[in-house]
C-alpha cells in the first residue's frame, strides 16, 4: 500500500468514526479534541455538534484560522501538564467524547504515550463515552469496541466506558 493509499485509509476511517460517534455519543458531556494540529477534525466536530463544549488540546497551535477553537476552549501546552489540570477543573466522568490524534512516526515513542495518557483518559470518560484514537490505549474501565466499528482491524481504535 503507498502512503497516499494509506492516509486516504486513515481519514477515511477518522471521518466514517467521528460521524458515527457523534450520532451515537450522550448530549450532554464534553467533547474533546487531543492534537488540534491543522483542525481539520475539530471543524468536522463541531460542524456535526453545534452548540456542544468542544475543547481542543494542542502543545503548539499551527491550525488554520479558521479552526481555531474560542477563547477559553483552547488548551495549549504538554499535554501530561494540562490534562490533569483540566480533569481537576471538569471533574472525572465529563467527557462524552474523546478524539485522539497526536502520536508521532516513531513507534515506540506511541506506545509509551498512549501508556501514560490511558489512565487519565480512563477516569474522564462518563459511562457510555467513547475515544476514538489513532492508536490502541490500555483502558480497563473501557470495552474495546474497535472491531464493531466495519473500520479495518488497527486502522483506528474505539473504545466505550462501560457502566
Amino acid at each position: 500500500m503507498t502512503r497516499l493509499d494509506s492516509a486516504i485509509r486513515r481519514l477515511t476511517a477518522q471521518r466514517d468514526l467521528l460521524n458515527w460517534a457523534t450520532e451515537v455519543i450522550a448530549p450532554t458531556g464534553l467533547v474533546l479534541e487531543l492534537g488540534l494540529g491543522n483542525g481539520r477534525t475539530y471543524d468536522h466536530l463541531r460542524t456535526r455538534l453545534p452548540g456542544r463544549e468542544i475543547y481542543a488540546f494542542e502543545r503548539s497551535p499551527a491550525a488554520h484560522p479558521d479552526c481555531i477553537p474560542p477563547d477559553g476552549y483552547l488548551i495549549v501546552g504538554d499535554i501530561f501538564d494540562t490534562l490533569p489540570s483540566f480533569i481537576a477543573r471538569f471533574g472525572k466522568g465529563s467527557a462524552a467524547l474523546v478524539h485522539t490524534d497526536i502520536g508521532t512516526g516513531d513507534e515506540d515513542a506511541n506506545r509509551i504515550l498512549a501508556l501514560r495518557l490511558s489512565p487519565l483518559l480512563d477516569s474522564l470518560l462518563q459511562p457510555g463515552g467513547l475515544l476514538l484514537a489513532d492508536r490502541a490505549f490500555e483502558m480497563p474501565s473501557c470495552m474495546n469496541i474497535s472491531s464493531k466499528t466495519g473500520v479495518p482491524e488497527g486502522r483506528y481504535f474505539v473504545y466505550r466506558r462501560e457502566t
